[in-house]
């Protein structure tokens, strides 16, 4: 997420603090990140041992709801938070399903876009998007998102492993309200969250503290309210191994700290 001050018109890449995106990157493999962000992804297995079959399970989790929501008839995704691209990206899993998807990705990392358009190209049917969570009026207002998505037909929302790096101060809950309400009736919301309700993370929120943006745990309850004015679908709030298994739960799943969920908008 975006460090103090940040603005989404800013180019400067920062890499004398760990990202949480890097993190992330690092953690599932990937080549998009810096020792620092190698030492505190280190710190953080150190601290929450699961935490990198958790960072797997949740990107498995993504897959799966995509293709479901695409299967569903969606036919247009907006990916906010979407992190440094690991493929199989968001459109490449839709376009498993239907071909014809088109998807907005949004992230207010520069070197995700800087990424993510070396990837892309010049597809019509994608755009990458510097823009913040935090300001969700710009962001559905941004060019480049009315590009790629009509607001008149469903649209699948995406914000998988994002909000747990927004404060309470900056008022998540009306974040995600604004989102909603910009969705017409047969959208869907797709949302993962990180939590401590399975094991004592605070040595794994430490880790946070010295990266661009913190780490905000939340309980059940507090994730499940993000889903308000949605309808969630079978099986509801689960741990992410555990929302539609398509293969064996990896072990230790019923450790892992994501819960996820899919939600449709009926009015």
């Amino acid at each position: 997420m975006r460090q103090d001050g940040y603005r989404p018109e800013q180019t400067k890449i920062d890499t004398s603090r760990p990202h949480p995106a890097r993190i992330y990157d690092y953690l599932l493999g990937g080549k998009d990140n810096y020792e620092v962000d190698q030492r505190a992804a280190d710190e953080l297995v150190a601290a929450a041992p699961e935490a990198r079959i958790g960072v797997r399970a949740n990107r498995a989790f993504l897959q799966r709801a995509v293709r479901f929501v695409v299967s569903s008839g969606v036919r247009q995704i907006l990916d906010i938070g979407t992190g440094l691209p690991t493929p199989p990206n968001v459109h490449e899993t839709a376009e498993e399903v239907a071909p014809d998807v088109r998807v907005a990705y949004v992230d207010n990392d520069p070197i995700v876009k800087v990424h993510a358009d070396a990837l892309l190209g010049n597809s019509e049917g994608t755009s990458v998007v510097l823009s913040d969570l935090r300001d969700p009026r710009a962001l559905l207002d941004h060019p480049d998102v009315r590009r790629i998505i009509d607001f008149e037909q469903p649209v699948a929302l995406v914000l998988v492993a994002v909000l747990h790096f927004l404060t309470d101060a900056e008022k998540p809950g009306e974040v995600v309200a604004t989102l909603r309400d910009a969705l017409p009736a047969g959208s869907f919301l797709v949302l993962s969250h990180a939590t401590g309700d399975f094991a004592d993370r605070a040595a794994a929120r430490a880790v946070y503290n010295k990266a661009t943006a913190t780490l905000n745990l939340r309980a059940r309850a507090e994730v499940e309210r993000f889903f308000d004015g949605f309808e969630l679908l079978e099986p509801g709030l689960a741990q992410v191994p555990f929302w539609r298994p398509d293969t064996e739960p990896p072990a230790r799943s019923a450790e892992i700290g994501f819960y996820g969920g899919v939600a449709r908008k009926t009015g």
